[in-house]
């Protein structure tokens, strides 16, 4: 009799034991993904790495996660600090200006086709009468608020788990070997013949992502780089580490070229902020309508309305670093299912 649920008594202890393992895990369990996602995706680096310093596996791991911390965290920490302090810069001018009574709409206004001089008309109004500026006020700040306090804290816990990623992936990459013939093992066990195929089914589509993700990136970086240095706009490092960062939200870039054209209308430029309008509306959101499902559905074949779905679940799911985590799930549920069913990828 006690031999007779030996078996499930065991399956029960596992269970919890699984459990338990998440639920400590739980708080950390974006930052493992999102680490083992860099990993996967960077460890044919890491391996010619690991050659030059001798089969020294430490040396190479920390020779990564220095890499990381250069390209992915300082970055960001960056960016994340220069939004905070130019949004309190801009919020302090705004209420001295209100508050002088000098706040007038800028002279590049009228000079827009067709709504510019309505638009003009209403501003003056709207300026020139207290009440109604209060009115206006009242229905704006609030919400503006929210979305400045709710953007500085996506950033900031994107800083904070990019961070805990880094760190973690110095250990899968010193590690990772060891790990790898561990996993070849158990899934031997748990799924026979196929788990050689499974592995790699994963690895190709986690690479593919990733590729697809930061390639569209490094492309809407360059060419938003380009269009701020012939337009003449100030910061151009800075506002392209923004449009890389921003261009894995669907409607990041144009938070990045339109105020760059706001600032050169503003400076009596008019000519050069419609040229960053045209140049942001078909080059660098083309470069995102183009090249991102290329790369993302050639190298993982995960259909765009998925990478879509992807991106704004894995935000809702795990914040910032949900970007990456959240279409490349789904990419690897979505190959496993074909791998299983025989579909051709």
């Amino acid at each position: 009799m006690q031999q007779r649920f030996q078996p499930f008594t065991r399956l029960a202890a596992i269970i919890l034991l699984v459990i338990g393992c998440l639920t400590v895990l739980r708080p950390f369990l974006a930052a493992i993904l999102f680490a083992a996602a860099i990993t996967i995706s960077s460890w044919p680096l890491y391996l010619r790495l690991l050659s030059r310093c001798r089969e020294r596996r430490s040396l190479a791991a920390a020779v990564m996660s220095v890499g990381l911390t250069l390209l992915i965290i300082v970055p960001l920490a960056l960016v994340t600090w220069n939004v905070a302090d130019n949004a309190s810069d801009f919020y302090d001018q705004i209420k001295t200006s209100l508050g002088s009574g000098t706040l007038a709409p800028p002279a590049w206004l009228k000079e827009i086709p067709v709504i510019g001089e309505a638009a003009d008309t209403y501003l003056h109004k709207l300026l020139g009468s207290r009440e109604e500026l209060l009115s206006v006020a009242k229905n704006l700040l609030e919400p503006a608020r929210r979305l400045l306090l709710g953007g500085g804290m996506v950033l900031g816990s994107g800083v904070a788990q990019v961070s805990l990623a880094v760190f973690v992936s110095f250990f899968l990459y010193r590690d990772g070997k060891a790990m790898l013939a561990a996993l070849a093992v158990g899934m031997d066990k748990l799924i026979g013949a196929q788990g050689a195929a499974v592995a790699d089914t994963v690895s190709r589509t986690v690479r593919g992502v990733m590729y697809g993700l930061l390639g569209t990136a490094l492309a809407q970086a360059a060419v938003a780089a380009v269009g701020f240095l012939v337009a003449g706009v100030p910061a151009v490092a800075l506002l392209s580490v923004a449009t890389f960062l921003l261009s894995l939200v669907p409607v990041g870039p144009p938070l990045i070229w339109g105020g760059a054209a706001i600032w050169l209308f503003n400076e009596g430029r008019t000519g050069w902020g419609v040229f960053m309008l045209v140049w942001g509306m078909f080059v660098i959101s083309g470069v995102d309508n183009v090249v991102k499902p290329m790369l993302i559905s050639r190298g993982s074949s995960l259909p765009f309305i998925l990478v879509l779905l992807g991106v704004m679940g894995g935000v809702l799911a795990f914040g910032f670093v949900g970007l990456f985590i959240g279409p490349t799930l789904l990419a690897v549920g979505l190959g496993l299912l074909r791998n299983w069913t025989g579909e051709a990828a």
